[in-house]
């Protein structure tokens, strides 16, 4: 296979798995090899066995970040900080995308970010939703609600006044709090629970604050 077809194939992907070309009458054996010089030259970038993108300047379409998450580990979904982010509840940039999965933990470090995933029980494995992240790419990301409790949950002190005053949680008129107990009482966890008071309280002083 030359590099021509392969940019026929894969270029609007913004990422493509090794099965991906050895649909047809092709020499896997040949495909390999031709993957591992491309990656040697520096045209495709690997993000894990397997799964590769276009590396600049032959990208059509950028990866997201998100999108690399959820296909780095099938069965995860974007949360904790990363979430929080992207719908604009704190103010800082984030620069690990963090996932949850019930899988082992597992960290890795690619040429476009590094992304880290952090396991929970089975039974809190909840509250994502599919999200347009536009370019045609979708990714299951926390809502704002499930994000905040990923982080309680695995944040030690995660439930503290103190913890979640310093996230300068902002925004929190958009929190749905039948949601927020609902996920907060999926689990018997009174970390939780006593959490969702304080998110209660800051958003209440907030509500004040922007009244003033």
């Amino acid at each position: 296979m030359e590099f021509t077809e392969l940019l026929k194939i894969v270029q609007d992907e913004p990422v493509f798995e090794t099965g991906l070309l050895l649909s047809g009458n092709t020499n896997p054996r040949e495909i390999h090899r031709q993957i591992s010089r491309w990656r040697q030259t520096g045209k495709i970038y690997q993000l894990r066995r397997g799964l590769y993108c276009l590396a600049p300047p032959f990208q059509k379409i950028y990866p997201h970040p998100f999108l690399v998450a959820n296909r780095l580990r099938p069965g995860s979904y974007v949360s904790l900080q990363s979430a929080l982010a992207y719908f604009g509840m704190i103010p800082e940039y984030v620069p690990v995308t963090t996932s949850i999965t019930t899988s082992r933990p597992a960290q890795w470090d690619t040429p476009v970010g590094v992304f880290d995933f952090r396991h929970i029980q089975v039974d809190f494995f909840d509250g994502y939703r599919f999200v347009d992240l536009g370019e045609n790419q979708r990714a299951f990301i926390a809502t704002p609600e499930k994000a905040l409790l990923d982080l309680v949950y695995l944040k030690p002190g995660g439930d503290t006044h103190d913890y979640l005053t310093e996230l300068r949680l902002d925004n929190l008129e958009q929190l749905d709090w039948q949601l927020l107990e609902r996920l907060a009482r999926k689990i018997e966890k009174p970390k939780l629970t006593r959490a969702m008071t304080v998110i209660r309280e800051l958003a209440e002083e907030e509500t004040e604050f922007e009244s003033l």
